[in-house]
């Protein structure tokens, strides 16, 4: 039978811009010990430790992981690009649920370069597989960054699929920097209007580079842990992970042809189905959802993946504030991967520690009222989705 997994320690550094950060082991300490601390667990009872990040030498775990301890445990270093902080947490889930371990640290980290916008297929992305090769055999897609070109080319097709407007994705920038700037852990805190928006220079229409998530440095962690554990531990009432899913591609990711397809929308409307099932909750139960806005073209288009709205009923869902505080499901109370950030290895862990503040009611100016179930999703073109579903009786 399966043990319910507990969440009991969450934690996170500010993200920063290339070349502000600390180096990758001491952003990996200070999130490791936040999340520690949180949990009130010592470092000697964590018996294995799960590290994600996409930009490092092999054993970056181990050298993170030190830094909290020398304890002999088992280290296991992941790289699943975008989704590689979630990986990192499915595979502790995995530990705790199967009986294999007690208590497990989940931590992601990322020390980014500057100009990681401005790459193209090949160059400093990380790599994509069958994606690149598919883009890199279209015609008038490669004066663009790689990313931008796969998500641009998604919300062009949604375009001419429902005749969206422009400014629709804009809004979505418009509400992440409205979220952010009640987030001390964000990136960026200052609000943008509609018109600076859509003013910013284009990068790939009919994404400004406003509405592209920008390279940033960071580290989140999380303990968790079985009912058991928790129990010794006097923690009371734990936010737990209700359910879990991890998809990869499908053959319609690449056949018939269609860029909505190729970044992920199968996989992320798979996940979340399992999950859904899973769980037993739907998602009119859920009032906060932090998913993975890389750009504003994939927020709107996960609304539709995840059922937040009807399939071509983003638009609207969007212009009737149903998106934010006041509206049907408050997405990316944390300012999202458009405002705080987006450092690869610690998004999906960023996430985690959003949500589980929401459920606890320690989201200060973020907090959602009456939130007791959260969504979390977490995409890697490559590729894998990450979808998890949090609760708190």
């Amino acid at each position: 039978m399966k043990r319910r997994v507990n969440v009991v320690g969450v934690g996170m550094t500010k993200f920063t811009k290339p070349g502000a950060s600390p180096e990758y082991y001491e952003m990996a300490r200070e999130a490791g010990q936040k999340a520690l601390a949180d949990s009130g667990v010592p470092y000697t009872e964590i018996e294995q430790a799960y590290v994600g990040y996409v930009y490092g030498d092999s054993t970056c775990g181990q050298r993170s992981v030190y830094e909290l301890g020398l304890t002999g445990i088992p280290v296991v270093n992941v790289n699943n690009n975008c989704s590689t902080g979630s990986t990192a947490l499915w595979l502790a889930r995995q530990a705790v649920e199967s009986g294999a371990a007690e208590c497990v640290l989940a931590l992601g980290f990322e020390k980014m370069e500057k100009g990681a916008l401005a790459a193209k297929f090949n160059d400093r992305e990380p790599p994509l597989g069958k994606h690149a090769q598919v883009m890199n055999d279209m015609q008038g897609f490669n004066q663009a960054p790689g990313a931008a070109q796969m998500f641009g080319g998604a919300a062009r097709e949604y375009r001419w699929q429902h005749g969206t407007k422009k400014e629709t994705f804009a809004k979505i920038s418009v509400k992440a920097r409205a979220h952010a700037s009640n987030n001390p852990y964000a990136l960026f805190n200052q609000k943008l209007s509609l018109e600076e928006i859509l003013a910013s220079e284009e990068v790939f229409d009919p994404l400004t580079r406003f509405q592209c998530c920008p390279p940033t440095c960071g580290a989140g962690a999380a303990v968790i842990c079985s009912d058991d554990f928790a129990k010794r531990h006097k923690i009371k009432n734990p936010v737990y992970i209700a359910a879990q899913s991890m998809t990869t591609d499908y053959a319609s990711s690449f056949e018939p042809q269609s860029m909505i397809k190729m970044i992920g929308y199968d996989m992320s409307r798979n996940a979340a189905k399992q999950v859904y099932e899973q769980s037993g909750i739907g998602p009119k139960d859920i009032k906060v959802v932090e998913l993975h806005d890389c750009f504003t073209a994939n927020e709107l288009l996960t609304y539709e993946a995840l059922g937040l709205c009807p399939e071509g009923e983003a638009e609207k869902f969007i212009w009737d504030g149903d998106n934010t505080y006041g509206g049907k499901v408050v997405t990316n109370p944390s300012g999202g991967l458009l405002s705080k950030g987006h450092p690869l290895g610690a998004t999906g862990l960023a996430q985690c520690t959003e949500l589980v503040w929401q459920l606890r009611g320690q989201a200060e100016k973020r907090q959602v009222e009456g939130a007791r179930v959260a969504l979390q999703h977490n995409l890697g073109l490559g590729g894998a989705c990450v979808v998890t579903m949090y609760r708190r009786d």
